[in-house]
This record gives structure tokens, C-alpha cells and sequence, in this order.
């Protein structure tokens, strides 16, 4: 048994998923729709366990990180299982984050997730689901991204192209706020996920 698998055997998560209990030498960083985020003490390693009822979700995220593999855009997977994946553990600020906390999202950064989404495409690959949550700039200023399980659906997803729209029509725009709320933020996301809001309609 790997070690890796010997601290995820740590990690209980009830039939509600709830996270019950994990080994002392893990750190809850990220709680998402269907699995939390650990990251390894005194190393840069994270461990994303899935919840119980959705490992299929483990294997296609695992598969699509596996054909990244090389793009630097992404985090370098060291080892898949039914339901987990450890992968690098980077260090940084989500898009989110940085609007909330105040730190600039420049054009130069939208273009690197431009070119980062780009070389995911050229493997075949249908880059979708892109939030503010799953793009980091790092501590070393590059982009990273991850979540990439949907990258692989057939529907056409707008997300990103939406995202590039409202940083070029309101973000770069000396009127609007370059730290704002969270309550602000979440409220905008459910908006546009509801369809209400006409100028980021398809």
C-alpha cells in the first residue's frame, strides 16, 4: 500500500459528505461539489479525496489530467485511485480570491488562460466549467488551473468567454472596484447561472 493511500484511508466522509475525521498530518484546504482538498504536511503535495458517490468523477478527472501532462498550465498528477488524486499543491491566489482580497487581474493573465485553455484544446480536449475559483495566479505570477473534469462534455460552454467579457467591459474600467465583497461576488455567480443576467446570455 502506497503512502498516499495509507493517509486517504485516514479520510472519513459520511453518507451525507460530511468530512467525519482525517490523519493529523493533513490540511483541509478546499471543500468543492464533490470532494475535498487536502495538502501533505511539509510537502508540496495535494490530495483530492472524492465523495462516496461520485468516484466516477475521480476516474475522468484523473484521465484528463493524465493527456495535460506536460502543459505547464496544469498541476502535475503523481498518483490516481479509485477515489482520489495527488497531485502538485500550488501556491497562490484563485481568480476569486484576488477580487475579493484586491489584487489585479491584468490582461496579460487572461491571455495566459487564453493560451493554457488552447493547448488543453489541442489534445482533443473541450475546456469547460472555467470559474473564477479554478484559475490561480501563483506566488511566481504564472497561471495554473485546475478542476478539469468537465473538460471533456460535448456542450458548448460560454463561461470563459463571459468571464474575458466582463474583465474587458467592466473590470478594466477605472469606475469599478478592484477589491469586492464575497456576498457581491457569490450573488453575481448565481445570477448568471440562473440566466438573469441578459448581457451574458448565449
Amino acid at each position: 500500500m502506497s503512502h498516499y493511500l495509507e493517509l486517504i484511508n485516514t479520510v472519513i466522509i459520511n453518507k451525507k459528505n460530511r468530512l467525519i475525521s482525517y490523519d493529523d498530518s493533513l490540511k483541509l484546504v478546499g471543500t468543492g461539489r464533490s470532494a475535498f482538498v487536502f495538502r501533505m504536511a511539509s510537502s508540496e503535495k495535494a490530495i483530492k479525496v472524492f465523495f462516496p458517490d461520485f468516484t466516477h468523477i475521480a476516474q475522468e478527472e484523473a484521465e484528463i489530467y493524465k493527456s495535460l501532462v506536460g502543459i505547464t498550465y496544469f498541476p502535475t498528477i503523481h498518483e490516481t485511485g479509485l477515489n482520489y488524486i495527488v497531485m502538485d499543491y500550488i501556491e497562490g491566489y484563485t481568480f476569486f480570491e484576488c477580487m475579493t482580497h484586491g489584487r489585479i487581474i491584468t490582461s496579460d493573465h487572461i491571455k495566459e488562460v487564453d493560451r493554457a485553455l488552447s493547448l488543453a484544446s489541442a489534445q482533443g480536449l473541450n475546456p469547460s466549467d472555467i470559474h473564477l475559483r479554478n484559475i490561480i495566479i501563483t506566488s511566481n505570477n504564472e497561471i495554473k488551473l485546475i478542476d478539469v473534469a468537465r473538460y471533456r462534455q460535448v456542450k458548448v460552454c460560454n463561461q470563459w468567454n463571459n468571464l474575458k467579457k466582463a474583465h474587458q467591459h467592466f473590470y478594466c474600467k477605472p469606475f469599478f472596484l478592484k477589491k469586492v465583497p464575497t456576498p457581491f461576488l457569490n450573488m453575481v455567480a448565481y445570477l448568471y447561472k440562473k440566466g438573469f443576467i441578459p448581457f451574458f446570455r448565449s
